[in-house]
């Protein structure tokens, strides 16, 4: 038997995910707790069933039996079905949560999951299951001692002193109210949450918990007609006023108590403050929005995704993509005599007149290169039209530089490439990722801009055979181009 004196308690983690199954270890087991894993419900019932664990953290979704056939199995025995039983799972629907604790389990935990969360939910069980233990002991040595009504009413007292011990010094609200809302019994912890200095305190002031508790007015009407329905609420989490009038965020796990007939007596629970928990989430989905955000001023939409879903390699191979080069001509020689902050302070006014067209035009930027500026069309998506929104969006980039030239007295004149062909794109990189594209398509496209005139642009054959219908061009003629030799190209005049 695995020897329990140097851990908090013994927990097996059943889930069919890897890194899943890594990250709780890891932050359980530094937390104190002796932790073993399985894969699948097959596994876990063998596990369960040898090392007797204090808790069990289950996955609702994984191949073979699932998380609920799984608990079904281990509650039809006799030698684990006392085992607490917290379900992991990324369904928020009411009706399996019920499924859940109707099979017996104990509470739900939404995934992606807070390890914080995890920790008190874990720890909240096992003192519960620990005082649940003290008290089925107690019992068992008081009918052993029982020898006269004087001694069981003592042992009793004793108990229930006990007990009563165990409620006062507890880190976790506790609580007892009837349907109408009032308090029937609290503990010094729940006071303190509320801001009370005492349970009798807390007790004799409020007297209607639905008005002067919740801060939405009708929280807990909603709480009664759950706990009708259900019987049971597990992180039922509301916003609530303290005695001076400011206001936190709290959970509640509650159950219902009712008599012999099956009417309700009371509601009783457990109470934790969440409030530093919520402003964690807010500040880590407002965290998780900026990294979005910044993902996609880097990455197209679609292949972002694709990396949050988990794709290591990404490299697709598309058959029809125009790409476009475009240079601002003898702006090297334009650099030496200007500042560093006004040759960027320009830059990016030219840049970001041109990143709006490609918005505009629903055209991928894929980067810039000093002071080229490189985008496609028909990538990540691909589209039919993909020549002909490159072609207006270079006509559009030139008419845009010639405004500029108005606004800030310069003369800067665009020199633009445009070849049309099939290409390979993905990411590179590992901690600075980068869309990029390869292939002969590409190449040409550069070379159509690096060999092309000032102020015009320059298009293959390629493009001009998808466009000759649509716009208006000149020949120029057989030139030769870097590594391809003698081509024929077309200058695009307009539309």
């Amino acid at each position: 038997m695995i020897d329990t004196n140097s851990y908090q308690g013994i927990i097996v983690i059943v889930d069919d995910t890897p890194n899943n199954l890594g990250v709780l270890f890891d932050f359980l087991s530094d937390s104190g707790f002796k932790v073993l894993v399985a894969q699948d419900g097959e596994s876990a019932i063998q596990k369960v069933e040898y090392a007797k664990p204090d808790l069990i953290l289950l996955d609702v979704m994984m191949p073979g039996i699932d998380g609920f056939e799984t608990c079904r199995r281990l509650k039809a025995k006799p030698s684990t079905r006392d085992i607490p039983v917290i379900f992991l799972s990324a369904l928020s629907d009411v009706v399996d949560k019920v499924k859940g604790f109707n099979l017996g389990a104990v509470d739900f935990i939404t995934k992606p999951v807070q390890q914080e969360e995890v920790k008190a939910r874990v720890t909240t069980h096992l003192k519960l299951r620990n005082l649940q233990k003290e008290v089925e002991a107690q019992n068992l040595k008081l009918q052993a001692e029982i020898q006269d009504k004087q001694r069981v009413q003592e042992f009793l007292k004793q108990a229930e002193e006990k007990y009563r011990s165990i409620f006062e010094r507890a880190t976790e609200g506790i609580f007892q109210a009837t349907n109408e809302g009032r308090y029937i019994t609290a503990n010094p912890a729940l006071a303190s949450i509320l801001g009370y200095s005492s349970p009798e305190e807390l007790m004799n002031e409020i007297t209607n918990i639905g008005q002067e508790l919740y801060v939405e007015p009708n929280r807990r009407d909603d709480l009664a007609v759950l706990m009708n329905r259900y019987g049971t609420l597990s992180d039922f989490q509301s916003q609530v006023r303290q005695k001076d009038g400011q206001t936190i965020w709290i959970a509640e796990n509650i159950s219902t108590v009712k008599d012999e007939n099956g009417n309700l007596l009371y509601y009783e629970g457990i109470v934790t403050d969440i409030t530093d928990r919520r402003k964690s989430e807010v500040a880590l989905r407002s965290a998780r929005k900026r990294s979005e955000l910044l993902l996609l001023n880097i990455l197209p939409q679609p292949i972002a995704e694709r990396l949050k879903r988990g794709e290591r390699t990404i490299a697709d191979h598309f058959d029809a993509v125009t790409i476009m080069f475009a240079d601002l001509v003898d702006f090297t020689y334009f650099s030496t005599k200007t500042s560093p902050t006004e040759l960027v302070e320009i830059l990016n006014q030219i840049f970001s007149k041109f990143d709006r067209l490609a918005e505009i035009n629903e055209i991928e930027k894929i980067k810039t290169i000093g002071d080229a500026y490189m985008v496609a069309a028909g990538l990540p998506k691909p589209r039919r039209d993909h020549a002909e929104v490159i072609a207006k969006m270079a006509l559009d980039m030139q008419r845009s530089i010639a405004e500029f030239n108005q606004e800030v007295g310069r003369d800067f004149k665009l020199r633009i490439g445009i070849n049309s062909g099939p290409v390979v794109a993905g990411v590179i990189g590992i901690r600075k990722f980068s869309y990029d594209l390869w292939g002969d398509t590409v190449n040409t496209a550069s070379r159509m801009e690096s060999h092309g005139l000032p102020g015009a642009i320059q298009v293959t054959q390629a493009t001009y055979e998808l466009l000759r219908d649509r716009y208006r061009f000149e020949k120029r003629g057989p030139i030769q181009i870097k590594g391809k030799g003698e081509m024929i190209t077309y200058l695009l005049q307009g539309d």
